[in-house]
């Protein structure tokens, strides 16, 4: 870590205190935007993913609606702080906002684990009615967490990652499975394969010294890690659309007058559009890519597609029954 990064890191960690002290004491929101004016925002992919390239613009757009006077640094790719870390970082001040993948903190609340349930919502417009019906629990859920959502954007949908061509889930028996979330550990857990926990960043590291054999994660993620380099086979099952949100610390978001607010939410509003707009004009590309470097880009089976979606039916009841009176309704607005 250079010397100007763990200076950023601890100006960060001291503002945070700060400002929840200074509403404490009841300073009006002028000095404490004044304290916000540049804004630290750690993100977990690098800087040619899709979601990076967004929230730049998005930082870019807020300078520009707010008249320069709020400034974000984008801190990519973990480099600030790592993907783990990074809700607990703006909940407690460290950072003033930050993207996080929702379905990390499944086991947290199981409302963040809602857009990965396989063969749920598979496709943009079932994707986006989920997210629609299921918004207001989740700013709700967040509100509670000292967090302010700003907006959320999916992944293209989730493929099959695996060294040689496979019939049926059996063949996953035994295989070590890349987990990223709570619902993939679960899906490697019914199809019998031992699940290990490797973020994005250590994908093409583990799959070479052998840690893992298998995942599922999108095409964006295997054009991203050259996934080519160290496995053969991606099955387009297209299982679900994980989302990532894009969230601020709520002090912070007290801090700002109105205007400012109304100028944050407007560029959070373009980049959520463009995002989602993005991604899925991008997703048939991404598979024309790993193609293009010598991956087999394959539908699955039937009866792959059968074992998958019986998984898929599992993860749906235990989801709804882990939520509660939430799940229920939200599962049945979707449905309508």
């Amino acid at each position: 870590m250079t010397a100007d990064m763990l200076q950023s890191r601890l100006v960060a960690r001291m503002a945070g205190p700060i400002v929840a002290g200074l509403l404490g004491l009841g300073v009006a929101a002028g000095p404490l935007a004044a304290l916000a004016e540049t804004w630290d925002m750690p993100t977990p992919y690098p800087d040619t993913n899709l979601h990076t390239v967004v929230v730049k613009q998005f930082a870019e757009d807020v300078k520009a609606a707010t008249g320069g006077k709020i400034q974000i640094t984008v801190h990519s790719n973990g480099s600030l702080i790592r993907h783990p870390e990074i809700k607990r970082a703006v909940q407690s001040g460290q950072a003033q906002l930050g993207e996080v993948l929702i379905s990390s903190w499944a086991n947290e609340d199981p409302l963040f684990g809602l857009d990965s349930v396989p063969f749920l919502a598979t496709d943009f417009q079932a994707s986006r009615k989920l997210y629609d019906v299921s918004k207001p629990y989740l700013e709700k859920k967040l509100e509670r967490q000292r967090l302010k959502l700003l907006y959320s954007i999916p992944w293209p949908p989730q493929g099959l990652y695996v060294k040689d061509e496979i019939q049926s889930v059996e063949a996953l028996k035994g295989q070590k499975f890349r987990a990223y979330n709570p619902a993939t550990t679960r899906i490697a857990e019914l199809s019998g394969a031992v699940p290990v926990k490797i973020e994005a960043a250590e994908v093409a590291q583990a799959f070479g010294t052998g840690i893992v054999t298998a995942m599922i994660t999108s095409a964006a993620t295997g054009v991203d890690t050259k996934a080519w380099d160290f496995v053969k086979v991606y099955y387009d099952v297209q299982a679900w659309l994980p989302r990532n949100m894009v969230f601020v610390n709520a002090e912070v978001w007290k801090g700002l007058d109105a205007n400012t607010q109304k100028a944050v939410q407007d560029a959070a509003a373009k980049a959520e559009a463009a995002g989602w707009a993005e991604w899925e004009k991008k997703t048939a590309e991404l598979n024309k890519t790993m193609a293009g470097n010598g991956m087999k880009v394959l539908p699955p089976s039937d009866k792959l597609k059968e074992g998958l979606s019986a998984i898929g039916k599992t993860m749906t009841e235990e989801w709804t029954k882990a939520a509660g009176a939430d799940g229920e309704a939200i599962i049945s607005a979707f449905r309508k």
